[in-house]
């Protein structure tokens, strides 16, 4: 048996910019960070002449082509793999469409188990585009490649977005102290919506493409704001992030109607009255995780332990993708 894993992610900075339909004209970058909470894949050969797939859903059947998941279907068609003796299944340690990537995540960690059952030795860049072929071209999903790059590369990570796609990939130069810092002042809660990234990003994506000037301005600030945050951050000044966290927030509102709802703008105003300094929604929005950086945590985890939002500790992530 194969047991294969990938982080998912939340982003610190300049989100929203690693479209193709924004970067091909203007360039991307932002600052993602892997988190130690994981989707697995296991993967199994057995005897029975059929394809077991085990997710949210059952599938049992006798070729590729009829199997229903697509990432599933699309990365076994990738690599040539047709065999029909075949198990795999999968766990998270968080619930889809939640904002922190699982669909890459899912992804890389099982291209990295089928590589792994074929003897293929593949780079942390190779799987990384891989997983963005698969993705955003085979099945043409709304998206960006920030989730799969950091799926692959772990750690706190800097992605340049070239115009030609090509994706720069640099560590975040980060002193121990305030990495620990801004690791233990960083507050994570499941709101209790989940939703679909792509229905989100569709909106940002088409009107990129048609070159709206507001959009186009909006994602261009966020892009520079993604820029201050790296700054703030090898100056160690995390109430500097903070502040932009929560101009973030307000620039991303603006970019869908879809982004946030009066729940959701009810508990961000909670937290900020009670001990956070910066807030925002985590991945495209509309549900999923709020994420606070605090000064006084004490203060903010008693005034959210009213609401009905549950608060997921974590730590950073530096490994990526691999087989365990």
């Amino acid at each position: 048996m194969i047991i294969a894993r990938s982080p998912l992610r939340i982003s610190l900075g300049g989100g929203g910019t690693d479209l193709p339909s924004y970067y091909e004209n203007h360039e991307g970058f932002l600052i993602s960070a892997a988190i130690d909470k994981y989707v697995y894949i296991t993967l199994h050969q057995t005897f029975d002449q059929e394809i077991l797939l085990k997710y949210s859903k059952f599938e049992k059947v006798k070729s590729v082509d009829e199997i229903q998941h697509p990432i599933i279907r699309e990365s076994l068609k990738m690599l040539d793999i047709t065999s029909p003796n075949l198990e795999i299944c999968s766990m998270a340690d968080i619930p889809a469409g939640t904002g922190l990537g699982s669909s890459s995540s899912f992804t890389t960690a099982l291209l990295r188990a089928l590589h792994s059952m074929k003897g293929n030795i593949v780079s942390t860049r190779t799987l990384a585009e891989e997983a963005c072929e698969i993705e955003m071209h085979r099945l043409h999903e709304p998206i960006g490649k920030q989730d799969q790059y950091i799926a692959a590369y772990g750690g706190i990570t800097c992605m340049n977005f070239h115009k030609d796609g090509y994706v720069w990939v640099d560590p975040l130069e980060i002193s121990k102290e305030t990495l620990y810092n801004l690791e233990d002042n960083l507050c994570l809660y499941f709101t209790g919506f989940s939703r679909s990234a792509g229905s989100i990003l569709a909106e940002q994506d088409k009107k990129s493409k048609e070159m709206d000037e507001g959009m186009i301005k909006n994602l261009d600030f966020v892009k520079d704001l993604g820029y201050q945050s790296k700054k703030a951050f090898e100056t160690g000044d995390l109430n500097t992030f903070a502040d932009i966290m929560n101009v973030h927030w307000e620039y991303k509102k603006k970019r869908s109607g879809g982004m946030s709802n009066p729940q959701i703008d009810e508990w961000y105003d909670l937290a900020m009255k009670n001990g956070a300094l910066g807030g925002k929604m985590i991945g495209a929005g509309g549900g999923g995780f709020l994420m606070f950086y605090a000064n006084d945590k004490i203060k903010l985890r008693k005034a959210m332990s009213t609401t009905s939002m549950t608060e997921v500790r974590f730590r950073f992530e530096k490994e990526g993708s691999k087989i365990l």
